[in-house]
């Protein structure tokens, strides 16, 4: 039987084959590509990689398809980037697993994902891997776990425009963010140990994106100190106005609990909830609703925050005669409204939440994950909508319509090529670095020269 067309990593292109009747092993030795072993592999197919240096970029656009590197005597296999290569895996295939990899000086990400649903991405030890470490986007039912990430210039585990994931026994440190979670639904943020990055836990919404919303969120059980590096984000992103010194950020962000974390050391305040204003601009995207609502405060240990907070958060302290930042920070006009709950608020220093009302939930005990019993059913993809959502599943999670994130904002694009769709679709099948401002773009040459053309044309024709 035939498969029916998919979503592909960068190909989204019509593939056509029959699947194994019995999954095999294939083994990548110290001297071999790991690129050829996937291009060997059928659904179903296990991808071992035996301790070595690999350097190259990995492309997976197949369903079934499990990337497990081997420890052998302490020794592990490393991808290495040697700082100019721009991601080192990259996959838009269902069922993807990776785990059990080093991976280190890429310029873009470790690990990125475009569209695949149920993803596994677990013990990964990621270091200095340029914009994000892991980034899945636009996917479905997905599991982040036991991974270790440093030294990244954004978030070291990025969900963007995702449903249904659990995010748990990461450690992640020396980052700009430790997890973000971005226009994002159905988010399980557990048992993380995130310090010594500039902000610890972050709940978004960035305005620009083809998903507008974040709620669902809980954010249990995690360790969240001394999150006081300075931010060393690409000049002019979101993430490089993020103040240094927060645990735990909410942003615009709706019916998130927080719920059994530690938190402590971080020098502006352990949390800060505030609308869009605090890093974006609020009228940039009039259907993302900018404040936060229904948020759950439950038990929490805080303590030692805010001893040196930023200038505008000492500000705001001294209205009620005190020198150093809260707890929790409410920000003027965000989330100061009785439909968001705390309770024992008398336990933490505080500014913006009298008007919060006692919480009746008390536990998210009823809740064990957020995972898809069975799995997200994959995305039907036919000729009329597949130009869409390869824009959303690659291109819009890098260019959001008016705002910069990693790549210039879609409006950019659409001024700098006007109706000179085939100039993008060429440039995107051999990107390079022009202007200095922004990272490198990978590649999307394994698109073919048609969609190529389609999705250029799909951008400079985007409105919002």
């Amino acid at each position: 039987m035939k498969n029916p067309i998919r979503l592909g990593l960068l190909s989204l292109c019509l593939l056509i084959g029959a699947p194994s009747l019995m999954a095999a092993d294939i083994h990548v030795k110290d001297g071999e590509l790991i690129q050829d072993a996937v291009n060997k592999a059928e659904p179903g197919d296990v991808v071992l990689i035996y301790p070595g240096t690999y350097k190259e970029s990995v492309y997976i656009d197949k369903d079934n398809i499990t990337l497990r590197g081997v420890v052998e005597d302490g020794k592990w296999p490393v991808m290495e980037g040697e700082g100019k290569r721009n991601d080192a895996i990259l996959y838009s295939g269902n069922n993807f697993t990776v785990e059990w990899l080093t991976i280190t000086h890429y310029k873009g990400n470790a690990i990125m994902g475009q569209s695949g649903n149920n993803f596994t991405i677990r013990y990964n030890r990621v270091i200095d891997t340029g914009v994000y470490g892991i980034f899945p986007q636009f996917g479905k039912n997905g599991l982040i776990e036991y991974n270790v990430l440093s030294g990244i210039e954004d978030a070291a585990i990025y969900v963007g425009m995702c449903d249904n994931v659990d995010v748990r026994h990461n450690e992640v440190f020396d980052n700009v963010a430790g997890i973000e979670i971005e226009n994002t639904r159905h988010a399980l943020v557990e048992n993380n140990y995130a310090h010594d990055n500039t902000a610890g836990l972050l709940v978004f919404i960035t305005p620009g994106l083809p998903i507008k919303t974040t709620y669902d969120v809980i954010l249990r059980n995690n360790f969240v100190v001394n999150n006081n590096t300075a931010n060393f984000g690409a000049p002019g992103s979101i993430v490089s106005k993020v103040p240094r010194g927060i645990g735990i950020v909410v942003m615009a962000a709706d019916d998130v609990i927080v719920e059994g974390n530690i938190v402590s050391g971080n020098k502006t305040a352990g949390i800060v909830i505030t609308d869009l204003a605090f890093i974006t601009d609020i009228s940039s995207d009039p259907e993302s609703e900018p404040n936060p609502d229904r948020l759950v405060f439950l038990d929490n240990l805080m303590f030692d925050n805010g001893a040196d907070p930023i200038a505008e958060v000492k500000a705001l302290m001294l209205t009620q005669f005190s020198r150093s930042g809260p707890d929790i920070l409410a920000t003027p006009g965000s989330a100061q409204e009785a439909d968001n709950c705390i309770i024992n608020r008398e336990r933490y220093t505080s500014f913006g939440v009298k008007k919060w009302s006692e919480c009746e939930r008390k536990s998210t005990a009823d809740v064990l994950s957020y995972l898809i019993p069975g799995g997200a059913p994959n995305e039907p993809v036919t000729e009329t909508n597949r130009t869409k959502l390869l824009y959303q599943g690659i291109c819009a999670g890098c260019h959001a319509y008016n705002l910069r994130m990693i790549g210039p904002p879609t409006l950019t694009v659409q001024a700098l090529y006007r109706n000179d769709a085939q100039g993008i679709a060429d440039y995107i099948a051999e990107p390079h670095k022009v202007r200095p401002d922004y990272p490198a773009m990978p590649s999307q040459g394994h698109l073919s020269p048609e969609l190529r053309k389609e999705v250029a044309e799909y951008m400079l024709k985007v409105t919002k």
